[in-house]
């Protein structure tokens, strides 16, 4: 059997692997465009930011290493087609420019996204950088450490936004945000959790600009301004973190079932709408166990759980995914964030008749002198009091307490079983009531 997989990041090589123990006697191909494999783009901002200073890390194996487990690992080669009549992709080795079709018995797509280049001006000037590659991150590590690079703007308060204001505010330099929309990170939390973090950014001396939309980048061949709709900012180095889309363009002829934004639908099996082509990642949808929809939420976990389930497909099984819950955290300065299950905007376009609760509480006993504030929302059934969404915000365990959380509506607990669920205590971690259980009981 020849199995196909295009794509040799989280979803891709995590099928590749799985696929590779699974079928002893299968012909696995991987067609990665780049030189790089395996890569976690998640720790670009804390490279950048001196977290830690070997940028190999952010590769979980090595090309060698994959190709010495018996998986045909070949990099800079681009699948330029795929033609499902004859079941073959056509490739392009880029070193030599030859084109050649590699046959195949099932094709696993994994092509993960690309950076969304708004419709700004300058954006080609020296400086101006988005944050996706291994190659941005070594580029903007060298920018982060120079003495003549001062003033930094960041374009957009999405996870990636935020987490390169924190790596450049710790390089020492002047960090202005610019966000469109009216609050950070709007798409995935509730106003209380934004409020909080802008309140961080504040507190950190991060100049905060929302509403505000930027039109054009200046210099002469470096940048040197940023301009908006309400003014102009000084620049020595702008990053531009405005969202990814699905790259799924070699697509678009083969008949392949995808969203508007090119995102590939896929089944609970990795399925795509066309027999024996399976796809995950960043280019493809994911079943939610909440909304029991098809949506598009790239994060590497689901990738390798998807990838992962793929592998043993490729190899026969029919394994199916349960279901994401879109769980995700952040960190900004001192505050963590994190969310899973559903918002209650989310929860509002679902039509879904749910309550909320919101309360603060302390991470910790009150004699403990590390105690921070913690702040737990809940979006629960009006009538089942079961859970179907929840966010913390707060000092240190506000994220790891959304793990319990996520594991509370993936098995259906109601905030009544939340209120008495047996948490651990120790002053150093929790009250003897953690702020989770208190969340519980205080939901009517």
């Amino acid at each position: 059997m020849n199995i196909v997989i295009i794509g040799a990041e989280a979803a891709g090589m995590s099928a590749a692997a799985k696929a590779r123990r699974s079928a002893k006697d299968a012909t696995i191909t991987v067609f990665e465009q780049s030189q790089v494999v395996s890569f976690g783009a998640c720790g670009l901002p804390y490279f950048v930011g001196g977290f830690f200073d070997q940028p190999s890390y952010m590769a979980e194996r090595s090309v060698e290493q994959f190709q010495a487990s018996g998986i045909d690992l070949r990099t800079g080669h681009q699948v330029l087609k795929i033609d499902t009549s004859t079941q073959q992709v056509r490739v392009k080795e880029l070193a030599t420019g030859q084109e050649f079709s590699q046959p195949y018995d099932k094709l696993m797509i994994a092509t993960g996204a690309s950076v969304v280049r708004p419709p700004i001006k300058g954006l080609d000037l020296a400086n101006v950088h988005f944050v996706k590659t291994m190659d941005d991150g070594l580029k903007l590590r060298q920018l982060a450490e120079q003495s003549d690079i001062n003033d930094v703007v960041v374009i957009g308060a999405g996870y990636i936004g935020l987490e390169m204001v924190e790596a450049l505010h710790k390089q020492g330099k002047r960090v202005r945000l610019v966000e469109l929309g009216e609050r950070v990170l709007s798409e995935s939390f509730d106003t209380e959790v934004s409020e909080a973090i802008q309140a961080e950014l504040l507190r950190h001396d991060v100049d905060v600009h929302l509403g505000e939309m930027v039109q054009a980048l200046q210099g002469d061949d470096k940048v040197a301004t940023v301009v908006t709709n309400q003014g102009q900012y000084n620049a020595d180095l702008v990053i531009v973190a405005t969202g990814v889309r699905p790259t799924t363009e070699f697509v678009a002829d083969t008949g392949i079932e995808r969203l508007a934004n090119g995102a590939i639908v896929i089944d609970a099996q990795g399925r795509t709408s066309l027999p024996n082509v399976y796809a995950a990642g960043d280019c493809a949808t994911v079943w939610h166990r909440i909304s029991q929809q098809a949506v598009y939420i790239p994060l590497a976990t689901t990738a390798n759980k998807i990838g992962r389930i793929i592998g043993e497909n490729l190899a026969g099984a029919s394994r199916a995914f349960a279901g994401t819950l879109g769980s995700a955290a952040v960190k900004v300065m001192d505050v963590e964030a994190g969310r899973t299950g559903i918002s209650t905007k989310e929860a509002e376009q679902l039509g879904l008749h749910t309550k909320t609760v919101f309360i603060r509480d302390k991470n910790t006993t009150n004699y403990v002198p590390w105690q921070q504030d913690i702040a737990v929302k809940l979006i629960y059934e009006a009538d089942s009091k079961v859970i179907v969404g929840g966010q913390l915000v707060g000092g240190a365990g506000a994220v790891l307490r959304v793990d319990t959380l996520a594991a509370a509506i993936h098995s259906g607990m109601t905030t009544e079983d939340l209120g008495m669920l047996d948490l651990c205590y120790a002053p150093p971690f929790a009250r003897t009531w953690d702020a989770l259980n208190v969340a519980g009981n205080v939901a009517k």
